[in-house]
């Protein structure tokens, strides 16, 4: 694994920074952009994730790191349900749903990678 030494080296931050920006585009689609408690929501979600990699990497222990990946992987599938919901309402297409589910869905999984990599470390930071 290559030397990380800022939450932006991360592949996970690096996701979750992609999937913001994503779903900020979606949410700028006019009939998206007149739901102002999804629009919300779903960008509130989507920066939560990247936020809270960024918050927990600068936290004093690998645990608390690990807590912090915990609630932004919530997040990330907070963002899967809430994409279900704005293409039930026709806001986006199936084509953009799959686009920025697979890219929630990816998030996830490097979250979870990341997790599982630091569950066995003691030191204080990676």
């Amino acid at each position: 694994m290559a030397t990380i030494n800022n939450f932006e080296d991360l592949k996970s931050w690096q996701s979750a920074r992609r999937l913001c920006d994503s779903v900020f585009q979606l949410t700028q689609k006019d009939l998206f952009s007149k739901d102002f408690s999804l629009k919300d929501q779903i960008n509130r979600s989507s920066g939560s994730v990247m936020d809270n990699i960024a918050e927990g990497f600068d936290r004093n222990s690998n645990k608390e790191f690990r807590h912090f990946l915990f609630i932004a992987n919530g997040s990330a599938s907070e963002v899967k349900s809430q994409l279900y919901r704005a293409l039930d309402r026709k806001y986006i297409t199936e084509h953009e749903f799959k686009v920025t589910f697979e890219l929630a869905l990816t998030t996830s999984q490097l979250i979870g990678g990341f997790l599982n990599y630091l569950r066995d470390k003691n030191e204080k930071k990676i």
